[in-house]
């Protein structure tokens, strides 16, 4: 049975035929000013090939130093991961031949990795608890990018493809779990939750931007499954480069269903990687998942073994900060909220952008109303995550201190934010291009409500009578003829001091 003809079983079913199996291999791209074996620089979106070298290309007699700022890196992530660092690792060439691999051959770590034998332990939606086992952490170097033209932007069906060796050598911490069984009908979720966990993590260590989109933390989620109460684990496919928090759940997902249904109709797992698409939660066969074996793995002559000092290591050990739950707990006690409404601002990622926009001047109310509601609204319909907007903690804050001082009505501040999200500059200059500064001037409002009192004589009658919540309909008139510019409570006292 071919996977093009495969149709999807339901979920609840594949959880009563079998039991599945993840491993998750996380890819952080470290914040180095420079690559891990050269000088060339490591900034995002500088035009292609301009940062590259004969060490990063693989030229001939060229020959690469280890980056001591990502070792240092990549110590601390195992540290925060309760890994043990090894005294002496080695670097090895892994070889295999792809385009943007210029090398034909990726300076890695295999059977000595910097750190191993740690663990994560992850809250789920309901406040349960899961540990995720980490077999390794290890060193590497990024690879080039490949840039299909025509077609639906990948290989197949494209005229042509550029290569951009920019990112080739931009160097790269792999964690890698153990196989996590016994999560069921869960096992999304808990690949979701692990992934956010180390996101966060990493974000605290300061060891990487973890910008998802722009492929700085990047997933590959194996999954297999096997029969229920089965011990042998079954064919895994390996879903290559998902890169958003919401997709590793939907990856593993349709892998579980598309996987069943072929195990169902007496068909058999390809070992294989798999790309995963964002427009449709699918996947589709990449290329035949090769082995350790095929790599050819041996020890790279140009690098010595890494050995950092134990005083070194226990020395970064006192740089590790206040961990992303620790401080969580904390907060969750100085704002005085519930279990539960701190589990809802971890769930929806919101919990680290309050705490960014209180400690930029302000309040935790107005910024936990605004992370959670309005902005929560933009990036759903926005389909990013919430973290992944275009808007700082900074700027929101500077909005909320423009309501406070009274500059701008909620809805106007709503405006503003929305400005910002489609790029059109900082708070104060969406403010000033689409003229939304409250108006503050009495005669300009005194002359709309005389108007709005006019062409509603019938209301204005009712406020004279004593009927003060009938100036909400002027107020409201108001509003519209401002363009919600005015300051709705001044508006109510102009018309009721009208009426008197």
């Amino acid at each position: 049975m071919t996977a093009a003809a495969v149709e999807l079983i339901d979920y609840d079913q594949v959880i009563e035929k079998f039991d599945p199996v993840m491993g998750l291999e996380v890819h952080v791209e470290l914040g180095t000013a420079t690559k891990m074996f050269c000088g060339c620089p490591t900034t995002f979106g500088a035009d292609p090939n301009t940062q590259v070298c004969p060490v990063c290309i693989g030229l001939p007699g060229s020959l690469p130093v280890a980056n001591e700022k990502a070792i240092e890196s990549a110590i601390r992530i195992g540290l925060a991961l309760n890994c043990s660092i090894r005294p002496s690792s080695v670097f090895a060439r892994k070889n295999y031949f792809y385009p943007d691999q210029p090398k034909n051959y990726q300076i890695s770590q295999y059977d000595e990795p910097i750190a191993f034998d740690g663990h994560l332990d992850v809250v789920l939606t309901d406040g349960t608890e899961w540990r995720v086992e980490i077999e390794r952490a290890h060193m590497e170097e990024d690879t080039g990018k490949s840039l299909h033209i025509g077609g639906s932007g990948r290989i197949h069906g494209a005229s042509h493809s550029l290569l951009d060796y920019n990112r080739a050598g931009v160097p790269l911490v792999e964690i890698v779990t153990r196989p996590i069984v016994g999560a069921g009908a869960r096992a999304p979720e808990v690949a979701r939750a692990y992934v956010t966990a180390l996101r966060d993590l990493l974000k605290a260590l300061d060891v990487s931007d973890v910008r998802m989109d722009q492929g700085s933390l990047r997933c590959d989620a194996n999954v297999s499954l096997k029969p229920t109460g089965a011990a042998e684990f079954g064919t895994r496919t390996e879903t290559k480069n998902v890169n958003s928090l919401k997709s590793v759940e939907v990856a593993i997902t349709y892998e579980m269903r598309r996987q069943a249904a072929i195990l169902l109709a007496g068909g058999e797992i390809v070992q294989e990687t798999r790309h995963y698409h964002e427009t449709d939660g699918t996947t589709s066969a990449g290329r035949r998942k090769e082995t350790a074996e095929d790599y050819r793995y041996f020890p790279e002559p140009d690098l010595p073994p890494v050995q950092p000092a134990a005083e070194w290591i226990e020395q970064l050990g006192t740089t590790l900060p206040e961990l992303p739950w620790v401080r969580r707990a904390r907060i969750q006690e100085e704002w005085g909220v519930s279990d539960e409404v701190m589990r809802d601002l971890v769930n929806v990622g919101a919990v680290d952008l309050i705490i960014a926009t209180v400690d930029a001047g302000a309040g935790a109310e107005a910024a936990r109303g605004w992370w959670v509601s309005f902005l929560a609204q933009q990036a759903n319909s926005r389909e990013v995550e919430l973290a992944d907007l275009t808007i700082t903690p900074a700027q929101v804050a500077s909005i909320i201190g423009l309501v406070d001082e009274g500059k701008l009505t909620t809805k106007l501040a709503q405006q503003v934010a929305v400005g910002v999200l489609d790029g059109e500059g900082e708070p104060e200059q969406v403010v000033a291009d689409r003229g939304l500064e409250v108006v503050r001037d009495d005669s300009a409002l005194q002359k709309a409500v005389d108007e709005a009192l006019a062409a509603n004589p019938d209301i204005a009658e009712k406020i004279r009578g004593g009927k003060v919540a009938a100036a909400g309909k002027i107020v409201g008139d108001v509003m519209k003829a401002t363009r919600g510019q005015a300051d709705p409570a001044r508006v109510k006292e102009l018309v009721i001091a009208a009426c008197s």
